[in-house]
């Protein structure tokens, strides 16, 4: 049953948008490898986007390099000669050093090889980071301009939020952006919620349990910004109306004369008339119209509400020059490292669960939308190059950091590690890195399934 309810058309869109970033991501960094490789005169046998047990899907020869696309769509490499990589190719590494080959570089030759895919992937996260800065500015809705207040979910009403209640302050700071607001305080220990209730100010404590159950939630369940169900246009594949249709600036106030004011409320009521025809009292001018529709199997009626924010709500709107953009965009890009470091010390503090934080592939990909969105694909994949560049420096065996260190460690004592010893090494950072991997897409595929 499971499968059957699944939005495959929504899951297609998402697996595109998850490949085109992670190709975009992986083919920069290993380019990285590849360019520094060249440039010290390294033989590159393989330059792979993908991995590619047993067979590829592309692959063809140029000079010493075979350029090819996997069919596992985990991550991408390069083969440099004489490198021990994740290849573990033991029979070229017995043979005499060649002046080709990477072990034969000096060893701040082999450093820059090591460290350029991470700084690729900084100096991309900046870039995108500054572009969609200026594109698209910011827009923030502070909460006290929050017109209707919020509609309070299970965890919010569990604390002592109700429907209406305006926030404020967090920490007794204002509230900038509610938006960011689960996050928020998830990533910054917040102690207390400072809300407006019918202008009186109420402070409410935040607990570590409440904290981890957010988390534990992927930040849903909490709360959401309540606003009027206005038409925005009509959806004419999937409405079915049996009774006059409802048109572009309608608003919804009543279904089957059980009436509501906001969005969150007709959401909840209209669950429980799936597949059914229902009457829609609507608000058009001046005049009342009845509108009697055909619900399909999710209870949807087949129209696209007025959701942009401004139209309601008087929200703070930023636009920046490109010599702004230049600031303001890298400051975001590593304000975005900096929440992604304190989610670490949270989970290794025992803050959160890390099977409640960890996830694969399948939750990478779930992040992107279930319809193309230009600004938050490249959102997401400025967040993904700046989260992989860190990740990949690491001293980590197997990972690029993991390399860098020996090749420090070397620079400073002088005695450069043996072939055996990393050959060891690799092989313990990859059991660690598949284990890992295998634990966090077992974890997702119990989310599935749960």
């Amino acid at each position: 049953m499971t499968l059957l309810v699944i939005n495959w058309s929504s899951v297609g869109v998402k697996t595109l948008q998850f490949i085109l970033s992670f190709s975009i991501l992986v083919t920069l960094h290993e380019l990285g490898h590849f360019l520094t490789a060249r440039w010290f005169k390294c033989r590159v046998e393989k330059f792979y986007l993908f991995f590619n047990p047993w067979f590829s899907l592309w692959k063809k020869k140029v000079g010493d390099t075979e350029y090819g696309i996997g069919w596992v769509p985990f991550g991408g490499y390069v083969k440099i000669s004489g490198m021990i990589d994740e290849s573990m190719d033991k029979e070229a590494m017995a043979q005499p050093p060649q002046p080709w080959e990477f072990r034969s570089k000096p060893a701040w030759q082999r450093l820059i090889i090591m460290t350029a895919g991470v700084i690729i992937n900084v100096l991309l996260a900046i870039v995108i980071f500054i572009g969609i800065t200026w594109k698209w500015g910011d827009e923030f809705l502070p909460g006290a301009n929050m017109t209707y207040g919020v509609y309070a979910d299970s965890l919010a009403t569990k604390i002592g939020i109700k429907d209406g209640d305006k926030i404020i302050g967090l920490d007794n700071k204002p509230v900038d952006d509610i938006m960011t607001l689960p996050r928020d305080l998830v990533l910054n220990s917040a102690k207390t919620l400072q809300i407006d209730r019918n202008g009186q100010p109420i402070t409410i404590p935040i607990t570590d349990e409440f904290v981890k159950q957010l988390n534990h939630n992927k930040l849903d369940g909490f709360l959401g910004i309540r606003f009027p169900v206005i038409v925005d246009s009509v959806d004419e594949k999937s409405a079915h109306f049996t009774q006059d249709r409802l048109q572009k600036g309608d608003t919804l106030i009543a279904l089957n004369d059980q009436p509501f004011k906001y969005f969150n409320e007709f959401s909840t009521m209209k669950k429980q008339y799936r597949g059914k025809v229902v009457a829609l009292t609507v608000l058009r001018g001046k005049d009342t119209v009845l509108v009697k529709a055909q619900l399909d199997t999710a209870a949807q009626v087949g129209f696209f509400p007025v959701g942009e924010l401004s139209k309601f709500f008087k929200t703070v709107v930023h636009d920046y020059t490109f010599s702004e953009s230049i600031t303001v965009g890298t400051q975001k890009c590593f304000a975005t490292l900096g929440r992604y470091i304190a989610g670490l010390r949270q989970l290794f503090s025992g803050k959160i669960s890390a099977k409640d934080s960890l996830g694969s592939v399948i939750t990478i990909g779930n992040t992107f939308p279930g319809v193309w969105d230009w600004e938050r694909f490249w959102t997401l994949t400025g967040i993904f190059s700046i989260i992989l560049a860190f990740m990949n420096i690491l001293p980590i065996p197997a990972l690029d950091g993991g390399h860098a260190l020996f090749t420090i460690a070397e620079m400073i004592t002088g005695r450069k590690p043996s072939d055996k010893f990393m050959e060891y090494a690799q092989m313990a950072g990859m059991v660690l890195l598949l284990g890992l991997m295998a634990y966090a897409l077992g974890l997702d595929v119990w989310r599935i399934f749960k």
